[in-house]
């Protein structure tokens, strides 16, 4: 099946972006439209909210919280960067105050997910088709993308869902297995997701630990403002996130490969062999 490409602008001004979504402006408004899903979300300035698929970098604010700010900032400078945004200013509270923003680009997306925000493969500069053409994403032309490149740099884990083809799924994994490879660089040199971490606090996984934002949702999730792990494995089992194991082809529940023993956590099989049942 292809992806609809969609010509625009990337936008961070007044907004708070992260290493794995920003703010895109279509050229023609109407190219929202072919995507299949609820409706795309726009601003009163016309701005989509872009998810970009496959890939999850570290959270520099979820329900107040976030996760080891150097590596999550360094995610956002890279895709910044990337996109040819330059002089970025933020405030304390990590909002762009200003930026040369308004850089071109282009996006190739199927679909909006739940949130009304277009899952999306983000590309810096122009496309030779035409604005609204339908496109066969090879392997190699998704190396040109930020999804890639994120990857690639240490900069993200990678984070499947269910519709993503394998071809490239399987390019992504390639990415991260070149970027974890000897000792690993970015996330990979301090990564304990399947090593295992301590959750004695908040601040385990908020300032100490860098684990899989998915993960560290979660666990944000059950603990709130506070509180200890106890309980966890059971909230995972009351509250489940479906996965497809790779490996098996099995169907199960997040929970089975969450290990738990007194305060430490520890997923129990790598990131890129899950691949989540969209909800």
């Amino acid at each position: 099946m292809p992806f609809n490409l969609i010509k625009g602008t990337f936008h961070v001004v007044g907004y708070s972006p992260d290493g794995d979504s920003i703010r895109f402006q279509a050229d023609d408004r109407s190219n929202w439209n072919l995507l299949d899903g609820p409706p795309v979300e726009l601003n009163a300035r016309n701005h989509a909210q872009l998810r970009i698929e496959a890939i999850d970098t570290l959270e520099t604010h979820y329900q107040g919280q976030h996760q080891p700010l150097q590596l999550a900032n360094k995610a956002t400078h890279f895709l910044l960067n990337e996109l040819g945004i330059k002089n970025v200013k933020f405030d304390n509270a990590g909002k762009v105050v200003s930026a040369h923003d308004s850089t071109r680009g282009y996006i190739l997306s199927r679909k909006s997910e739940k949130y009304h925000r277009p899952v999306s493969f983000v590309f810096a500069g122009g496309a030779k088709e035409v604005d609204g053409a339908q496109i066969f994403l090879s392997p190699d032309r998704l190396m040109e993308s930020m999804n890639y490149k994120s990857a690639l740099a240490g900069l993200a884990y990678p984070t499947y869902y269910s519709g993503l083809f394998s071809d490239l799924r399987e390019k992504i994994t390639s990415a991260v297995a070149r970027a974890r490879k000897g000792h690993g660089k970015g996330i990979w040199l301090k990564d304990k997701t399947a090593k295992g971490f301590t959750v004695s606090s908040l601040a385990s996984v908020t300032d100490e630990d860098v684990i899989l934002p998915k993960l560290f949702r979660r666990i944000i999730n059950f603990m709130g403002d506070g509180g200890n792990i106890d309980g966890f494995k059971d909230y995972l089992t009351a509250n489940p996130d479906q996965v497809l194991e790779l490996k098996t082809g099995h169907f199960t529940n997040l929970d089975t490969f969450v290990e738990v023993t007194g305060n430490n956590v520890k997923l129990t099989a790598k990131p890129e062999d899950l691949v989540f049942v969209e909800k």
